[in-house]
C-alpha cells in the first residue's frame, strides 16, 4: 500500500454491517487508506486488504476509543476524515423503556460520536485540515412515535455537529451531518426486534400502537436505500471543495423531511396519530 502522504486516511465507526462497510469499500477503491472499525473485531476481519485494516473500536468504551486513535496515529500518522457511523436504534413507549436502554442508546449514538470527535481533533488541527461526517439520519430532524429515544439521540447528535461545525471551521476542519432515511441493512430488522419485545409485554397500554408501528415500518421497507447509495453521499461530502452543513442522503428523506418540516406540531401530531391510532 502506499503510505505517501497523498494517501488521505478515514476512520470509519460502525463497519460490521451496512452504512459503515459500504463505505470502507467506496473509500478504499477510491484510494484512501481506511481504518475500518467494529465493536468486535471478528465481524471486520474479512474487510481487511491492502487498502483496508480492521479495528476493534467500541464507541461506549473510553479506553477503547483512545486506544483506536491512538493506533490509527502511529500506523499513519494522521487522519484526515473521521466517518461517525456506528449507531442503532431502541424502540418502544417512552414510559417503558428503561433508563438503561437511554443511556445505552445516548452512548452509542451520540456521546460515542462527540468522544471521538474530541480524540481526532488535535491531529486535524495540527494538520490544519481535516472531515467529520457525523451519520445522523431524517429522524434526527423529524420524531416518530415509539422511537423517540433514538430520535433524542440524534437531535443530540445534529445539535453537537452544529456547534462543532462553527467552532472547528477556524481549524480548517469540517464537520458535515449526512441524513439517510431507510436504508436496506439489519438496522431496521434490529429495531422491530427491539419493538417486539415490548409487544409481547399483554399488559402494556402501548401493545397494540406497537403492532401498528410494525406494520409501517414494514409498508415502507420497499422504499429504502441500498448501504452504498450513502456511501456515496459520504463520499462527496468528503471530497468536495466546499461540502454542505447537511447532505439528505435518500429520497425518501428528501419527501419525509420536505412535507414533515413545513408542517405545523398539530399537522404532524394528525399525520402519526392517523398512522399508528394513535386517536384520543
Amino acid at each position: 500500500m502506499d503510505e505517501s502522504s497523498n494517501t488521505p486516511v478515514a476512520l470509519i465507526t460502525g463497519c460490521s454491517t451496512g452504512i459503515g462497510r459500504a463505505t470502507a469499500h467506496l473509500l478504499a477503491k477510491k484510494g484512501w487508506h481506511v481504518f475500518a472499525s467494529a465493536r468486535q473485531l471478528g465481524t471486520v476481519t474479512n474487510l481487511s486488504s491492502g487498502r483496508i485494516t480492521p479495528l476493534c473500536l467500541d464507541v461506549t468504551d473510553e479506553a477503547s476509543m483512545a486506544t483506536s486513535v491512538q493506533e490509527v496515529l502511529a500506523k499513519v500518522g494522521r487522519i484526515n476524515a473521521l466517518v461517525n457511523n456506528a449507531g442503532y436504534a431502541q424502540a418502544g413507549p417512552m414510559e417503558e423503556v428503561s433508563m438503561d436502554e437511554v443511556r445505552r442508546q445516548f452512548e452509542t449514538n451520540a456521546f460515542g460520536a462527540l468522544r471521538m470527535t474530541q480524540l481526532v481533533m488535535p491531529t486535524m488541527r495540527a494538520q490544519g485540515t481535516g472531515r467529520i461526517i457525523n451519520v445522523s439520519t431524517m429522524g434526527g430532524r423529524v420524531v416518530i412515535p415509539f422511537i423517540g429515544t433514538y430520535n433524542a439521540s440524534k437531535f443530540a447528535l445534529e445539535a453537537m455537529s452544529d456547534a462543532l461545525r462553527m467552532e472547528t471551521r477556524p481549524f480548517g476542519v469540517r464537520v458535515i451531518l449526512v441524513e439517510p432515511g431507510g436504508v436496506r441493512t439489519n438496522f431496521n430488522a434490529a429495531a422491530n426486534q427491539n419493538a417486539q419485545q415490548h409487544t409481547t409485554n399483554i399488559k402494556s397500554p402501548y401493545n397494540r400502537f406497537l403492532v401498528s408501528l410494525m406494520r409501517f415500518t414494514g409498508q415502507i421497507e420497499g422504499m429504502s436505500s441500498t448501504p452504498e447509495t450513502v456511501a456515496k453521499v459520504i463520499l462527496r461530502a468528503l471530497t468536495t471543495r466546499n461540502p454542505r452543513a447537511r447532505y439528505i442522503a435518500t429520497p425518501d428523506a428528501r419527501i419525509m423531511l420536505a412535507v414533515m418540516l413545513r408542517m405545523s406540531d398539530r399537522m404532524r401530531d394528525a399525520v402519526w396519530s392517523r398512522m399508528l391510532g394513535l386517536k384520543a
